[in-house]
């Protein structure tokens, strides 16, 4: 099996194809759409360099897997299903992401995950050709965080970082320091420690080089915000301290319209344009200076 990534360097996002160089067979793991927030313009630079080395390799792409709906970058999912035929695919719980943020951004979204092509439960055992994908439920930067075991490798998404990093973050909407806690010191530190661990994201603390590898064995020995000694209470404690400290993804808003879709843009209007929903929190004296003087005009 080959792991080949591709690092997002705007997002600090890692995309991950993994194949069986005897067959061919493949899958993509979170793929990229690039987007600029000023002008609200997508691109598909990230897409096409995953695409480009899906051809060079001459890969049968079998799933484009979600590890959960980012809230920090685009899934370009969709366009590889176009280009490439393969089937999206994301943890069954993604249901219970998408009744929050329907109500959220006031979507006419249907909240059953029939926007994806599978859904799938904890322990199942995805066959993409010869690749055997089992997935485990990691709950707790989102409800419908998963895992992805290949073989010697486990690809956490969001639950678990490089070791001088710690883990994800947990104060999005129906987050859980504590059940972060279990996913990753209960589930993913059970695995033999020499399982390699590939990152969703690497944020490079101290400037240093890009990395997007470490070890089970690694992570429980000097992860530095969870390690195999480090007590459910103690956890909860530093998590939640961070996440109070911590800003809105700069593409929050965005991303998740989009990713709770499958990567599905909005409807064209009538214009045809496509719009996003974007909440804003008004000041209380809007409220009660517009409401009087728009009645005072209209009459």
């Amino acid at each position: 099996m080959k792991v080949k990534p591709f690092y997002d360097p705007a997002t600090f996002t890692l995309t991950y194809v993994v194949h069986d160089e005897t067959t061919g067979d493949a899958v993509i793991i979170d793929p990229v759409l690039d987007y600029e927030p000023g002008a609200s313009k997508t691109s598909t630079k990230s897409v096409d360099e995953v695409t480009d080395y899906v051809k060079s390799q001459n890969l049968r792409v079998h799933y484009v897997l979600e590890t959960h709906a980012h809230a920090d970058h685009l899934s370009s999912s969709q366009i590889l299903k176009s280009r490439l035929g393969a089937e999206v695919a994301i943890g069954g719980r993604i249901v219970e992401v998408q009744r929050i943020f329907r109500t959220f951004f006031d979507l006419e979204l249907s909240a059953d995950g029939r926007q994806f092509d599978r859904l799938l439960a904890d322990g199942e055992v995805i066959d993409a050709g010869a690749l055997r994908i089992e997935v485990l439920a990691t709950p707790g930067h989102t409800p419908a965080c998963v895992s992805f075991k290949v073989e010697d490798a486990v690809f956490t998404g969001d639950a678990l970082f490089i070791e001088d990093y710690g883990t994800g973050r947990t104060d999005f909407p129906g987050g859980s320091a504590d059940e972060l806690y279990t996913s990753v010191h209960e589930r993913l530190y059970a695995l033999p420690d020499e399982t390699r661990v590939f990152t969703g994201h690497d944020y490079q603390p101290g400037g240093r080089p890009m990395r997007y590898e470490t070890t089970i064995g690694a992570s429980k020995q000097t992860n530095i915000q969870l390690r195999a000694e480090t007590n459910r209470a103690d956890y909860v404690k530093l998590r939640t301290t961070r996440d109070a400290t911590l800003s809105a993804p700069k593409l929050l808003l965005p991303s998740v319209q989009v990713n709770i879709a499958a990567g599905h843009m909005p409807d064209q209007h009538a214009n045809g344009r496509r719009y996003l929903h974007i909440p804003i929190t008004a000041p209380p004296e809007l409220d009660l200076q517009l409401r009087p003087a728009a009645v005072k005009q209209a009459s």
